[in-house]
């Protein structure tokens, strides 16, 4: 498990560094329901690292509540997971 965990934060680490680098070349983007979809998925470390390091969607309020939703509810999967298991 821990290796797919490994693999989907690469992934959408890269993604959103493919991103910034689309957006500072004008060209069309990513969609953010993919970056989102990405963090969902199991990104979030990569989201979080991708964000931090090439300066992305930082400043955009509505991603960052989304982006914080999705991990708060991630969070508590894990929680209700563990609690349950």
């Amino acid at each position: 498990m821990i290796y797919i965990l490994l693999i989907i934060n690469l992934f959408t680490f890269v993604v959103f560094g493919l991103d910034k680098r689309l957006a500072v070349k004008h060209k069309r983007r990513v969609p953010e329901i993919t970056l989102l979809g990405l963090t969902l998925t199991g990104g979030s470390v990569g989201a979080a690292l991708g964000m931090l390091i090439f300066r992305h969607k930082v400043s955009k309020v509505s991603f960052l509540l989304k982006w914080v939703a999705i991990i708060l509810i991630q969070a508590a999967g894990i929680y209700f997971f563990e609690k349950y298991r």
